[in-house]
Formats: structure tokens, sequence, C-alpha cells
């Protein structure tokens, strides 16, 4: 059975690159049958906080990125939190030690910075082996540690040969002899190094695949070189290709929001959001764009991974949101947006009258963020003056006295007195428009005047219009 897992350190937000990476892990698992695992990688005890935990796995959950096994539900190849395996990394750490595989290292930090000072001083690269530490394995040393308490490294030994790996992605990757030196796998206080664990894991948890960004792929050598020492086959292992802006560099906060959480608090919708990262680094065989889960399911193969550099994109992404936006169910979409209504101070007449509201302005809607400044006029009375002909003043009056005195506002009512005032006025029929669309929402564009003047109301409307219009 495929088994893959998403790993990620509480240390932030989940980035573009950490989702899209969840996410062809829980497609592939999906597409095959298999089983999705989230493990959270919390060694870095410094920065690993509980509130970015939780809010990871909020976010996946949001995405519809859901597991199969994980710190929340358990599973049989538990506990999912590094922090909580700890005895098990000792436990395989000694084991490696025991196979004259690996080796305990009595240097303090600032000895071995001194060594690798010196290496690179004399031109070389800072690879350490095995004879460098040895002179510090003395009794002396040994009874000092002992003393205060102090456990040693651990450092793996790098068998000195060529590894050659097949990527899932890249193809045949070749790591040349001497490209890595010796490495700790455990730090004194006890706490593995990232290369270590994951291996450990992956081994224990028995995952067959591994997809994974592919600024993991000098990890590689290293991994490959542990699996081989434990006498186990490593996972099948794919690096997919880099996320850049727009401008071609690395994907930064200079380019605009980068974690999921930012596209979420600005009013994008999960559906477009896993939409437009299935397609970084990805195609579907038929090159259809807009697809559900489903779909993107059904079409996944790790063989349609591209080697390039995908580039995020912020308008496509924004052109797929609002796409969805478009097409979502109108009762689920006023469900979305009225947090964001709460938040703005924006109060609705009705669930009708919204309703109404967002299907004149939905077009112009990309993210729900864009309803504030689309729609706003329609909550908030805009504070405007206007300076028009004599003609066009009194012909905007009667507009206004007229509608107050209506009790009809069928749609067609409302056109044909604002047509018969104009006609009838003899006024020049742009300057009319233009003044009345900038009296009722403060701008030059927008909806029709006639959905607007129905929304707003006769009352509202000839209130705006004689506002506006006072010396």
């Amino acid at each position: 059975m495929v088994r893959v897992r998403f790993a990620p350190s509480p240390t932030g937000y989940l980035h573009v690159g950490g989702a899209r990476t969840a996410l062809f892990n829980y497609l592939f698992a999906r597409h095959h049958g298999g089983k999705f695992v989230l493990r959270i990688e919390d060694t870095d005890i410094a920065r690993s906080e509980k509130v970015f935990e939780q809010n990871l796995m909020e976010t996946l959950r949001w995405l519809g990125l859901n597991w199969d096994e994980g710190p929340d539900i358990g599973g049989p190849f538990g506990p999912y939190r590094q922090s909580e395996r700890l005895h098990i990394y000792r436990e395989y750490a000694q084991r490696l030690v025991s196979l004259g595989k690996a080796y305990e290292v009595y240097a303090y930090p600032e000895e071995i910075e001194k060594i690798r000072e010196q290496l690179l001083s004399q031109d070389e690269a800072p690879h350490y082996t095995r004879e460098y530490f040895e002179s510090f394995a003395t009794s002396e040393r040994k009874r000092e540690y002992e003393q205060k308490g102090l456990k040693p490294a651990i450092y793996f030994s790098m068998p000195r040969k060529t590894i050659v790996h097949e990527d899932l992605v890249k193809g045949t990757v070749v790591f040349s002899e001497g490209s890595v030196g010796d490495f700790a796998i455990l730090r004194s206080n006890g706490v593995p190094t990232y290369n270590f664990a994951c291996v450990v894991d992956d081994m224990l948890m028995q995952i067959t695949h591994v997809i994974r960004g592919d600024d993991h792929l000098p990890n590689t050598v290293k991994q490959l070189a542990m699996y081989e020492a434990f006498g186990a086959t490593p996972p099948k292992i794919g690096h997919v290709s880099t996320i850049l802006g727009p401008d071609g560099k690395k994907l930064s906060k200079r380019h605009g929001a980068t974690s999921i959480e930012e596209f979420r608090s600005q009013g994008y919708l999960p559906e477009a959001v896993v939409n437009y990262l299935a397609l970084l680094g990805w195609s579907s065989p038929d090159a259809k764009e807009i697809m559900s889960m489903d779909e993107m399911i059904s079409k996944f193969s790790i063989d349609r991974l591209s080697k390039n550099p995908a580039i995020f994109d912020p308008v496509k992404l924004n052109w797929m949101n609002g796409h969805y936006i478009r097409t979502m169910d109108e009762e689920q979409l006023i469900h979305l947006i009225s947090p964001f209504l709460n938040n703005w101070g924006f109060l609705a007449k009705s669930p009708e009258w919204l309703r109404e509201v967002l299907q004149t302005v939905k077009d112009r809607i990309h993210i729900l963020k864009d309803f504030q400044t689309a729609a706003d006029f329609f909550f908030i009375r805009p504070q405007v003056k206007v300076s028009a002909s004599q003609e066009v003043r009194e012909a905007l009056i009667e507009c206004s006295e007229k509608l107050e005195s209506s009790q009809s506002l069928d749609k067609n009512y409302v056109v044909n007195l604002i047509r018969s005032v104009v006609k009838g006025r003899k006024v020049n029929a742009k300057e009319f428009y233009t003044t009345l669309r900038h009296l009722l929402t403060g701008r030059n564009e927008g909806p029709e005047l006639v959905d607007i003047v129905y929304l707003l109301g006769t009352s509202e409307t000839a209130i705006r219009i004689k506002m506006g219009l006072e010396e």
C-alpha cells in the first residue's frame, strides 16, 4: 500500500510551498488508495510552538487535506510528534554505533567549530571524519562529561563512495564520493538532527514514497546512506520544483502574500487555492485548469510533475478564485462573506437584499475582500459633492422628487422614470448619468445604475442626490 507523509515543523504559518507539497502527497495517496500521514517535526525546541501546530492542522483541514494518521487522531505507527519519539531516536542511534556505522563524539561545540575553521583556512571543505574527534575521547574527557551529566553527541560515519539516486521527478542524480562528510545524528541533549529523525520515522512508519521540495535534495545523500546502514529499503523519493515569483526569483514576502493563512484572510476560497497550487509544477493530462478535488485525484500522477521551476502568478490565482466565486452557491457565498461584513461594519437590510447586492457586484470580485470596495456604497453613504450644469442639477432634483414620491420600485418603472426626466429636460445624457452615478456611489464606474437605485431604494437615492447637490 502507498504510504506518504507531510511532515511540517511548527515554527510558523503554512507557506505556499509547504501547502503544495502536502497537496501533491495527498493527491498521490488518494489516487492510489493509500494513506496520507501527518507528522509534526517539532525537534527545533527553540522555535516550535503549539499554536503553530494547531494552526497548521486547521489550515490543512481548511484546504480539505485530511490525514489518515496523525498526532490528533493517532494511528498504528505513533506517536506522530517527534518530540514524543526521543527514546526511539536514542535507541536507533545506539544501534548504528553498535554496528560501527556511527560513533560518539566527546568534543564541545566550540572545539568542533575550531576544527571547521581550520579546514576552511586550509581551503578544504568542512567535512568531518572519525579521526578528527578521536583525540577528544580520553578517559579524562569521558569522566568530565559524566560529572557534568553530559552525553556525547553521535555522528554518522558517511561511507566514502559514490551514491546514485533515481529521483521520481528529476531522474538520475549522482552524489560523488566525498561530497558529504560525517555528520551529527544525535545531539548531546538527546535531540536528533533532521536527517536522522526523518529516516527513522519514515522507516518505522513504513513510508513508501516521499514527495518534497527540491531544497531537500542535498539531504537525500545523507538519508540514503543511513537507510543502507540500517539495512533498510528507502522510500521512492521525488523532489518537486522550486516556486518562483513573477520576477523569476524565489517566492518571498516581497512578492506579497506567501502563507495560506494570508490568502485565507483576504478571502481566497480553499477550492481555488487547492486548484491553483496543483498547477504549480503539475499539469492535467487533458490540459484542463479548473478542476475539483476529485478530478485532481483521479488524474494525478508523479510522471506529470515538472522538473522546471513553477512561477507563482497572483493574477492567475485571482482569476481562478473569481471563477469559483461566480460559480459558487449563493447561500454558501453569503455564509463565507458574512464575517468580512461584520469586520467592515456592513449591515445588510436582509438576507434577500444581500443576495441581490452580491449578484450585482459578483462579476467584479476576485477575492472576498474585493467586496468591500466593490459594494461599500450600498452600506455606507458616500460623502461627495458634485459640480454639474444647472440643467443637470435641476433634472436630478426632479428625478429625486419623483423617486421619493413613488410607491413603486419596479426596475422598469425606475428606468422609464429616469429616461423621461432626461428626455423632458433635454439635458446631456452622459453628464446626467455620470453625475447621478457619482452622487449615489462616489465613483465613476460600477454596476448598472438601475440596479444601484433599486437596491438603495427610492428614499436613500433621493437623500444622496440632494445631499450631493447641496451648495
